[in-house]
């Protein structure tokens, strides 16, 4: 299956059975990003985190018995 990263448009080769081209097949609203771009924005992810100026928003877990 050929699929194309959204970042910088580079046209790459899945193997059809994987659970990727599945998901890919299945699912239009999942998007395909290489390695290169996934290895990229993590590491200024984590370079953010280190200044301890990035945020992070999560939904806070209570802890209701009744849900």
């Amino acid at each position: 299956m050929k699929v194309k990263c959204v970042i910088c448009d580079k046209i790459e080769d899945i193997e059809d059975e994987s659970s990727l081209a599945k998901r890919l097949r299945n699912r239009p609203i999942h998007t395909y990003m290489c390695k290169e771009c996934h290895d990229r924005i993590e590491s200024r992810t984590n370079e953010r985190i280190a200044t301890n100026k990035f945020k992070l928003y999560r939904k806070k877990k209570t802890d209701d018995d009744w849900w």
